[in-house]
């Protein structure tokens, strides 16, 4: 039986949330690198449409980037593991100016280091910092030591390990969490949460997901708390895809009966 089969008796009460980079687009050797697939805007149109808009992207990477690479769509997103979120209703929640400080002074703890290693990749956002290592693998243990002297100095942060990448984010911020504060509204509230990622940073979002009585679906291999498995990103296209298509066949079936 399929993904696609398994849930299709739930879909009209869906929520779906989806992380972005390695999910919805392959990964890249740097972040501006990616390629969004010509399908995907149309994929992602139709599913908010027949889901009534309960579709949200979970992501690292900062809102505007995602509005960027989905123009002109305009979707719920939470940013920056959590630190930023913008509702259903289109209202971007605000970000405390201590995150907003201290994620300035991560980002230039870590500079020399940058400095030094031109192949590194310093990701700076509104209230969280990524390091990225992608293009010089073996700096790794470099990495790790620069951002948890960084974290040390900073009050209210944490590291999250990534693929390649080393975050500091705030504490107490998470996909999961994010996910959970959609979830209390509409139009998500009283729903069904699926949650489909590929990275140790979506495993809050898993867990959250199935505490809520929803699916945690990982991309690809290495252990996880999700209950189901998607091979590719082309899978994740043809589920949400699908999703969208049972969606509208119930839809019309409940109008003609």
């Amino acid at each position: 039986m399929s993904q696609i089969d398994t849930v299709s008796r739930a879909v009209p009460q869906l929520a779906i949330f989806t992380d972005f980079d390695g999910t919805l687009v392959e990964l890249a050797e740097t972040p501006d690198a990616i390629e969004v697939a010509d399908t995907l805007l149309e994929e992602l149109r139709h599913a908010m449409r027949e889901l009534d808009s309960a579709f949200a992207v979970l992501t690292g990477r900062e809102i505007a980037d995602i509005d960027k690479y989905l123009a002109p769509l305009h979707l719920p997103v939470a940013g920056a593991h959590g630190t930023q979120r913008r509702r259903a209703d289109g209202v971007l929640e605000a970000i405390d100016p201590a995150t907003v400080r201290g994620a300035e002074a991560i980002a230039k703890s870590v500079q020399p280091l940058i400095l030094a290693n031109p192949d590194l990749l310093l990701e700076k956002k509104e209230g969280a910092v990524a390091l990225h290592y992608r293009q010089a693998p073996e700096l790794e243990a470099a990495v790790r030591s620069a951002m948890e002297e960084a974290v040390r100095d900073t009050a209210g942060f944490g590291l999250v390990p990534g693929k390649m990448v080393l975050e500091a984010r705030p504490l107490g911020v998470s996909k999961g969490e994010a996910l959970r504060a959609f979830m209390r509204e509409e139009p998500f509230i009283g729903r069904t949460p699926i949650f489909i990622g590929d990275d140790v940073t979506d495993e809050d979002g898993f867990i959250a997901a199935q505490d809520l009585g929803g699916v945690g679906i990982k991309l690809g291999d290495g252990e996880t708390a999700a209950r189901m498995r998607i091979p590719n990103v082309a899978s994740v296209h043809a589920l949400i895809r699908g999703l969208g298509d049972i969606a509208a066949r119930d839809r019309e079936t409940a109008l003609t009966h």
